[in-house]
């Protein structure tokens, strides 16, 4: 639960840049695909716990 509030956090943070990005700033644009990076990595983590849980369960059965 703590690497998903960590992703929403993430995303949370982005989104003013997100806004400017898309108003044409290039900074912010450069601040976003690095929180993306980090988001999508963040996400890997998340799906690597969930399949790690997924193979607990099917092999306690």
């Amino acid at each position: 639960m703590e690497l998903y509030e960590r992703l929403c956090a993430l995303v949370r943070e982005v989104e003013d840049d997100m806004k400017k990005a898309n108003g044409g700033n290039k900074a912010a644009g450069t601040r976003v695909r690095k929180a993306m990076q980090d988001i999508k990595e963040t996400a890997q983590e998340i799906r690597a716990k969930v399949l790690e849980m997924r193979g607990t369960e099917e092999g306690g059965a």
